[in-house]
């Protein structure tokens, strides 16, 4: 049995939100910018990381197509009953970013990274509707990400959130090899695992593992993710938004969206002047005043659909390590 998920005091969400940063900042790193010492941190962190709080994971940017526009959201209905087993079914599809059960008219939201030109995309959309349990699937392309953001904890800590490291730009992965690829696999699901643990899983000299991932690092060839569970940190609003919008508004009501912390994720949609949007909030009085009094009042804001988060199964790529235990689907 995996162990309870824990509440985070200030001081963890300080730990997280410094992993948020730098996923691969040692504990020592982080002690000293934090003030605290070195054993709390490490005894914390390895503490949030066992709980399954947060989880850190390493992909290869190249593969990450969100800016590059191949982003498109699913939206699901199941057949009573069958949430869960859909879920499972569709957390396997390696290019699934993201997936959530939420309220509303629909059970399943997700985002494939997938080029619409072609035939690919219309063979992944057929596959998921051959999901058993799947009674219906839509799928609505986006033109543009305006945004994506791990800074939501700013609502907490304010200007004592650490800044993360300037990104670079990804490279294409066409001087990525076979040994590159495995490293990279084998930090996938453990993105702070050690350089020499990952040498010694690949029969490689710790030296060649430190040389190739100092290059792929240097070259922006790698993500360094960090998960976390927004009920651990006590976030108790995740919500999915369709702003409706004037059509010649679109990009001026995203800009003005973005400038709230609480917005992790806009994109413009293809099939009508939408936004979709990801808001996670403190509590629901915090979300009643963001719709009630700033979005509400936003010029060129029609209308919105709204619908919550009940469980995240999958976030950057990875699989969330608590969805499990509160679906009480653990695997022992």
């Amino acid at each position: 049995m995996a162990p309870t998920l824990v509440a985070v005091d200030e001081t963890g969400q300080r730990i997280i939100a410094e992993l948020q940063a730098n996923g691969r900042a040692s504990w020592t790193e982080i002690a000293e910018r934090e003030g605290i010492s070195v054993a709390a941190v490490a005894r914390r962190g390895q503490q949030l990381l066992a709980s399954g709080a947060i989880r850190i994971g390493v992909l290869p940017r190249h593969s990450i197509l969100q800016d590059q526009g191949g982003l498109s959201d699913i939206r699901i209905v199941c057949a009573p009953g069958k949430q869960f087993e859909v879920a499972e079914a569709l957390i396997d599809v390696p290019n699934l970013r993201f997936l959530a059960l939420v309220t509303g008219k629909y059970d399943l939201i997700g985002e494939l990274s997938s080029r619409i030109d072609g035939g690919a995309h219309v063979r992944q959309i057929q596959a998921i509707q051959g999901i058993p349990g799947v009674e219906r699937c839509v799928s609505n392309p986006h033109m543009h990400a305006y945004k994506w953001s791990q800074r939501w904890l700013r609502q907490t800590l304010g200007d004592h959130l650490p800044e993360p490291a300037p990104e670079r730009e990804p490279c294409d992965g066409a001087h990525i090899d076979d040994v590159d690829r495995q490293i990279i696999d084998a930090m996938a699901n453990d993105g702070r695992i050690s350089l020499r643990a990952v040498a010694e899983r690949l029969s490689l000299n710790e030296s060649t593992v430190r040389r190739r991932f100092e290059i792929l690092t240097n070259c922006g060839c790698l993500e360094v993710i960090t998960l976390v569970s927004a009920h651990a940190v006590g976030y108790e609003a995740e919500t999915l938004l369709d702003v409706f919008v004037e059509p010649k508004m679109l990009g001026q009501v995203a800009d003005q969206l973005s400038t709230f912390d609480g917005v992790r994720y806009i994109a413009a949609s293809l099939s009508s002047p939408a936004l979709f949007c990801e808001v996670i909030l403190p509590d629901a009085g915090k979300l009643h005043s963001f719709l009630t009094e700033d979005l509400a009042w936003m010029d060129g804001v029609r209308s919105w659909e709204a619908g919550t988060e009940l469980l995240t199964f999958k976030r950057g790529f990875l699989e969330t390590p608590w969805w499990r235990r509160a679906a009480g689907r653990e695997i022992d």
